[in-house]
């Protein structure tokens, strides 16, 4: 029917042409962020499981990152027991020259002010050694390494090799008797440094092995993650090209149909 007041061809072709324009601006935007959905709209069910997984890959990268920590801390205690290995080592070898018959009361007592200092700075080591504030060197705490959830950590003792923990804080070489007695005691203290720093060395292989199963775990999380959440650029660029038709189409459309009316015209002259 040719009508002047109400043209429905062209009220028709604009909401084709809404429609259209919706679709491409759809498109510019998620090839503009790289993501499908955007908002709750785009996919609700989709956007609630893909931020779970947001939230799983942020606690993992941190655990991942908390053992890394971890393993700094145990290398840097590693690192102080490689010096207390040396210097007991130095101990041990001033006790037995001391032990010998040959040397004058004198030069033992030279001996003996160089094995007190040895001693004294292993417990300076010992007490001053830290990291970030936490001292693993001068007693047994327990300090637990974090990797996520309520439960899943790593809890790593420390070990008490002051004077006293190792049991040298009385030890003297002045004489060749005590300096014999000496050699067993420092071959006792250089065991339990041994344990500690065995201890430390196998605390930080786990701790690495578990950061590196923590970033597997992220990496594949990510990826499903993707899976959801971004979008396919190929598919995406062919619905946009797809609606660029559309909408330039719908806009021819809605120009010949706004001219339609004008047919009417020529019956009113």
């Amino acid at each position: 029917m040719l009508a002047i007041k109400n043209n429905i061809m062209a009220a028709n072709a604009a909401r084709y042409l809404g429609q259209s324009y919706d679709a491409l601006a759809t498109s510019v935007e998620r090839l503009s962020s790289g993501l499908r959905i955007n908002s709750a709209s785009d996919d609700a069910a989709g956007m609630a499981v893909r931020e779970l997984m947001r939230a799983d890959v942020a606690v993992l990268q941190q655990g991942a990152r908390n053992a890394q920590d971890g393993v700094s801390m145990l290398q840097t205690m590693e690192g102080a027991l490689q010096v207390v290995d040396n210097l007991l080592v130095r101990m041990q070898q001033l006790a037995e020259q001391a032990a010998t018959g040959s040397y004058s009361s004198a030069q033992r007592a030279i001996m003996n002010s160089e094995f007190a200092e040895m001693a004294n700075e292993i417990d300076r080591i010992a007490k001053g050694t830290d990291f970030n504030g936490i001292k693993m060197l001068d007693s047994s705490a327990a300090v637990s390494v974090h990797f996520g959830g309520s439960t899943d950590s790593i809890s790593i003792t420390g070990s008490d090799v002051t004077k006293s923990g190792l049991s040298i804080n009385s030890l003297s070489i002045a004489e060749a008797a005590s300096a014999i007695a000496a050699l067993g005691t420092l071959d006792s203290a250089i065991n339990t440094k041994d344990t500690a720093r065995a201890k430390f060395g196998y605390n930080i292989n786990r701790l690495e092995s578990t950061g590196e199963v923590l970033g597997i775990q992220a990496e594949n999380l990510l990826a499903a993650e993707s899976r959801i959440s971004d979008v396919d650029v190929a598919t995406e660029m062919a619905t946009l090209t797809r609606n660029q038709v559309l909408s330039q189409a719908g806009t021819s459309m809605l120009a010949q149909a706004n001219s339609i009316p004008q047919m009417a015209l020529t019956l009113l002259r």
